[in-house]
């Protein structure tokens, strides 16, 4: 399997991964801006715009759009995170130049009509509402706030109510202009066909791309961190996490970080799965998380527990956080932790949806595609040393926490 990397001459980049034998294709396109791009007053309009694209272009409607990726049994989607945004399709291998001439459609030359604008706002309120009834949810959404204070990292993805209301369908086409360029763009397939030959299918079906454009600055957050935020719910469960920051995508320890998250909550054999699920009972869902950007990274620990059990679920998380600090982790932990982490980038590698992703982001993010080598290399190579190191970089550093629930502000502040 062979990764390429092209430019065209409108600077449009497209990446392939040759699977000789595949039956399927993968295609998407990736825009490098999200949520961390808009200014304050149009929050939610990344995602916004993801939904109105497949709402149908000059030459398709949103039906014969959704009828031509269902007549060969394809699929077709798209998410919007804090730094990109992507619009994928999966189909037979025969039929990628189908796939391909849609996403340079609707990528180049979407309808956004006002009534489509109107009726997609609606819709988007109610997912709005959806993830607010969440409370674990709401309880991460909390987190990144306060990680984040006042930086767009911090802020919903989506949006809020009040900016989404606001945004107009003149907003949402001045967006498109702007950043929807070969600029910003990245088109990667993984699939059967050489290189070649996409690169051919991807200048027609994205002809009408305007030239270059501009690729968004940002800035680092500072290291503002709101120590403690409560809602409180009266719901069943307290949802519970406590934050830090982390380091960036490309920070030298960022492999490091993924052996500490796995050790410490990151799996069924992590020390908070073990100790506060499997040994006192005192929460069904129990895990932490690392999450990076391109010069930011936070590392978070969740539980859900009833409101009688939070000081000791806490209690227990404090605990093996400076056990952790302190001694660091086993031999065999840090084994586990990167045969896991192997293993599972390996797995994670078996369908052609997941390559094209995969050599899309790392396009879209650094430029180039890192080999699968190299990647299992750095995870192989993570000493118990660079656990500990990383261990106190990180949970020594600031820290967040937040509960959503049947608790106060006065009892959470008193720990």
């Amino acid at each position: 399997m062979t990764v390429e990397l092209s430019t065209l001459a409108s600077g449009l980049r497209v990446v392939t991964e040759t699977i000789p034998g595949a039956l399927a294709a993968s295609a998407g396109v990736w825009v490098g801006v999200g949520s961390r791009d808009e200014p304050q007053e149009l929050a939610g309009v990344s995602h916004f715009l993801e939904h109105l694209l497949f709402k149908g272009t000059g030459e398709r409607s949103a039906r014969a759009i959704a009828e031509a990726i269902d007549r060969v049994g394809g699929e077709m989607n798209a998410f919007t995170t804090k730094e990109a945004t992507a619009y994928y399709t999966r189909l037979p291998a025969p039929d990628l130049p189908l796939g391909l001439e849609i996403l340079g459609d609707v990528l180049t030359a979407p309808a956004l009509r006002d009534a489509d604008v109107e009726s997609e706002r609606a819709v988007i309120l109610e997912e709005l509402a959806a993830d607010d009834d969440s409370p674990d949810d709401r309880a991460h959404v909390l987190t990144f706030e306060s990680l984040f204070a006042g930086h767009p990292l911090g802020r919903e993805t989506a949006g809020s109510r009040d900016t989404v209301a606001g945004i107009t369908a003149d907003h949402v086409r001045s967006f498109f202009a702007r950043w929807y360029q070969p600029a910003t763009m990245v088109v990667a397939v993984a699939g059967p066909q050489p290189h070649d030959v996409v690169a051919s299918l991807v200048e027609r079906s994205f002809a009408a791309a305007a030239p270059a454009g501009e690729r968004p600055e940002r800035t680092p957050p500072d290291g503002a961190v709101r120590a403690l935020a409560v809602l409180r719910r009266p719901t069943e469960q307290a949802h519970l996490v406590v934050g830090f920051r982390g380091p960036d995508r490309d920070d030298p320890e960022r492999e490091a970080l993924d052996v500490l998250n796995h050790s410490l909550g990151g799996g069924m054999s992590s020390r908070l799965f073990e100790e506060i699920r499997e040994r006192r009972g005192l929460a069904y869902t129990v895990f932490s998380a690392p999450s990076t950007y391109s010069d930011a990274g936070a590392l978070s620990v969740y539980a859900g527990t009833g409101a009688a059990h939070v000081g000791e679920v806490l209690d227990v998380i404090d605990a093996e956080l400076a056990r952790i600090v302190d001694a660091g982790i086993t031999d065999d932990e840090l084994g586990i932790a990167v045969g896991y982490l192997t293993g599972s980038f390996v797995l994670g590698l078996e369908d052609t949806g997941a390559r094209m992703s995969r050599i899309g982001g790392h396009v879209t993010a650094r430029g180039h595609v890192r080999p699968v080598e190299d990647q299992i290399g750095r995870y192989r190579a993570v000493t118990l040393d660079d656990v500990r190191r990383v261990a106190a970089r990180v949970i020594s550093g600031p820290r967040t926490l937040t509960a959503v629930g049947p608790v106060t502000k006065k009892a959470m502040q008193a720990r």
